[in-house]
């Protein structure tokens, strides 16, 4: 479904547009530089920008930090700023669903460029889908009605897709500077390399590797390296009390000890599983800035409590 868009925050924006119409220093500094005025939904895609844009460009990001992208609205100011660029950057999703429309209404210059483009994207996960392949024909037919999962940020093997992507976004935009965008990208797709080769001698030894996390984004990433993410949220929905009773009993059977959340959601259920195994509730984000640093932490998280005994 889609969110719901109020009419205050385009009133919002125009009135701030008709403050801000003027030049203004900062603006016309950014103009000899040859700044590119980029917009993203999502903090890992600031990274990414960053990584090969470098500072010929400058980001705005819609979703702010520690929001949930399924629920936000943007501020005036960013609806201001969106105005502006030159480019926005998709990657599919919540918050790209209820305003992408809106934001092309704002700014009919705008560039999209598709982050995403040539990744195979997985079905959102259900609790079906946890137990194997029960049902697999029934699951094959609705297939094409399924929800496409959005956090195809959280695999290295597709943010090179997408790097890759949002280099040849950048060079049409400003084919000058090709050459430092491609040496850029070139120096990105070896960290992303290096990176995921820490991260499967982090998990290399991991003998239990199923754990439970409240909402699904980590399966693009329990794909990569072997996992199997059990999830408690699904369709945003919170689990029913006999969907509950199911997780316990799976975490118990599993001898899993440690319940993974968000930080940016209620995570009441993930408490409740936590209480009943006599396990413990550990926060990790699909959404933090520093987007290498966040997945190498996490595999050093998951390689340590994953098999973890109380």
């Amino acid at each position: 479904m889609k969110a719901y868009v109020p009419a205050i925050f385009i009133t919002l924006f125009l009135q701030l547009g008709t403050i801000t119409g003027c030049s203004s220093p900062s603006n016309q500094e950014t103009q000899a530089k040859e700044v590119l005025d980029i917009t993203v939904s999502i903090l890992p895609q600031e990274y990414f920008v960053e990584k090969i844009g470098g500072d010929r460009v400058k980001v705005n990001v819609m979703v702010d930090p520690g929001a949930d992208e399924h629920t936000y609205e943007p501020k005036p100011q960013q609806l201001q700023a969106v105005s502006q660029a030159k480019a926005y950057i998709t990657i599919g999703g919540a918050f790209e669903e209820a305003w992408l429309d809106k934001i092309r209404g704002i700014n009919s210059q705008l560039m999209i460029i598709d982050s995403g483009k040539g990744v195979e994207r997985l079905p959102m996960i259900d609790h079906e889908h946890d137990h194997e392949h029960e049902n697999h024909e029934k699951t094959e037919d609705k297939h094409g009605d399924e929800t496409l999962d959005p956090h195809i940020w959280l695999s290295p093997r597709l943010a090179k897709i997408q790097a890759k992507n949002i280099y040849e976004g950048l060079m049409k935009l400003d084919p000058t500077h090709q050459q430092e965008y491609q040496a850029n990208l070139e120096k990105f797709l070896t960290e992303i390399d290096q990176l995921d080769a820490k991260i499967k001698q982090n998990l290399a030894n991991v003998k239990n590797r199923k754990f439970i996390v409240f909402h699904p984004a980590w399966e693009y990433f329990a794909k990569e390296y072997n996992l199997k993410q059990i999830p408690i949220e699904i369709g945003g929905q919170e689990p029913s009390a006999a969907e509950l009773a199911k997780l316990i009993e799976e975490a118990k059977k599993e001898k899993i000890k440690v319940i993974f959340a968000q930080p940016e959601l209620n995570n009441n259920s993930a408490k409740t599983i936590a209480k009943e195994i006599g396990g413990e509730v550990l926060l990790i984000t699909p959404l933090a800035p520093n987007w290498s640093e966040n997945l190498l932490t996490i595999s050093e998280t998951f390689s340590k409590v994953l098999d973890k005994k109380y």
